[in-house]
């Protein structure tokens, strides 16, 4: 029986239906690459930017879990299903273990600082404490707003199935080489681009701006996750849709946000004026 509080610094207790499903993932990962096709490396590439650059960055991260933005529900409900397909879990279980983290960053209580290990935070901390992807009775409380409504608790709960139906679906149409390159190849490549904000951007970098936690920007992270690596920008405005605050950060899921917002599919974009980022910009960014 679940507690209302979660501790996820806990050690004493591996997830065995997680170690195991990124283990198989990672090996088969590994043979992907001699199974390799044109065809193949592009629909994992273009998958890549779908349920990494729509599922997490303008979905799960700046969407569900920040409201930086609002967009039609059929959209929000597909970005939601496209986050699915990273094996990150479903939406309430993404939002709640995030909104913890900004609660606690860098302090007791954060799921993934580096303060408890490089390696922790990278990964080791998916691997251990209470399987929780498709709960949506613990981690519920945190995303209040996603738990009002049934489509986000059914697919919180089923999280997995999504990814079932596209390994079918591009073993159908490519073979195996799809299957492999699109769904396992692709999906360990997202992962550890996504824990790389995790460990990173609160390890390396540059600051902006003088947050309580570790935060900093990372441009190579950046380019790996669609915008994201500008981690302590956002975690100085997190409710900002737009990550990179100047015209050399190139930020690509800001520019989508703008694209949205122009043919009518976003509106109340959140992001600070021009005067907010020269006021709370320090006098000299450091160096980590």
């Amino acid at each position: 029986m679940h507690t209302n509080e979660v501790d996820f610094a806990s050690r004493d207790r591996v997830s065995w239906t997680t170690t195991i499903a990124f283990s198989v993932f990672h090996v088969l990962a590994v043979v992907a690459l001699f199974n390799t096709t044109w065809q193949a490396v592009v629909v994992a590439a273009a998958l890549h930017w779908v349920c990494i650059g729509w599922g997490i960055g303008l979905g799960y991260h700046r969407l569900h879990t920040h409201r930086s933005y609002k967009t039609p529900k059929l959209v929000e409900y597909f970005f939601a299903i496209c986050g699915t397909l990273t094996l990150q879990g479903g939406p309430v279980f993404w939002t709640a273990l995030h909104r913890i983290h900004h609660q606690n960053s860098d302090k007791p209580g954060d799921p993934h600082t580096p303060r408890d290990g490089k390696w922790w935070s990278h990964f080791l901390w998916t691997i251990f404490g209470e399987e929780l992807h498709g709960d949506t009775e613990v981690l519920g409380k945190y995303a209040p707003d996603l738990m009002k409504e049934p489509f986000y608790r059914v697919l919180t709960k089923w999280h997995w199935v999504p990814l079932v139906v596209m390994g079918l679906t591009l073993l159908a149409i490519g073979g195996w080489s799809w299957l492999l390159w699109g769904v396992f190849l692709r999906v360990v490549v997202g992962l550890h681009c996504t824990w790389l904000v995790n460990s990173a951007t609160h390890l390396w970098g540059r600051r902006r701006f003088e947050t309580t936690d570790d935060s900093k920007n990372s441009w190579w992270v950046a380019l790996l996750t669609f915008g994201e690596g500008w981690h302590n920008n956002h975690h100085a405005y997190p409710t900002s849709a737009r990550h990179g605050m100047t015209w050399r950060e190139l930020d690509l899921s800001w520019i989508q946000i703008r694209l949205m917002q122009w043919v009518g599919l976003a509106w109340d974009v959140q992001a600070p004026t021009a005067s907010q980022i020269a006021d709370k910009t320090i006098s000299l960014e450091s160096a980590a």
